[in-house]
């Protein structure tokens, strides 16, 4: 990472994407392999993203926002809800962090869901054209794949 110091702790001038993600990954306490798992993706992708080697796509940065429990704007740019830097005093009770956990694993849920509901509203578009275009046509309908 780039910026150790307590001041300027991963503002937008000390600080790239790739550091923040590994910090969030890190105060999320997950490892890369464990982060790449719940996001479909290699490890390695994890490791190009954080060496800043390579970007994720919008869908997969709004699950890493979710998983890791930060704004996507953080993750972006420095700015907003993001994680704490050094020296800063937080209340971590076991009750706290087991609820955080909790809410950054149905963030992750939801964002899957919210993939997945893409992926099926796809097929329905293309299945409703088809159906249009047989329709038309005046050939009944083949069965769904």
């Amino acid at each position: 990472m780039h910026g150790d110091s307590a001041e300027g702790w991963f503002s937008a001038e000390t600080a790239t994407f790739g550091d923040r993600l590994a910090a969030a990954r890190e105060a999320a306490g997950l490892s890369q392999a464990n982060l790449a798992r719940r996001l479909g993706v290699r490890t390695k992708t994890i490791v190009h993203w954080e060496h800043d080697a390579a970007e994720p796509r919008a869908n997969r940065l709004q699950m890493l926002a979710g998983l890791l429990g930060v704004s996507l704007m953080w993750l972006l740019t420095g700015e907003g809800e993001g994680i704490e830097g050094p020296g800063v005093a937080s209340v971590r009770t076991p009750e706290l962090m087991g609820l955080l956990g909790e809410l950054r694993q149905l963030q992750g849920e939801m964002s899957g869901m919210a993939a997945r509901m893409g992926q099926v509203e796809k097929r329905l578009r293309e299945r409703l054209a088809q159906t249009a275009g047989h329709e038309t046509a005046g050939r009944p309908l083949e069965p769904a794949q």
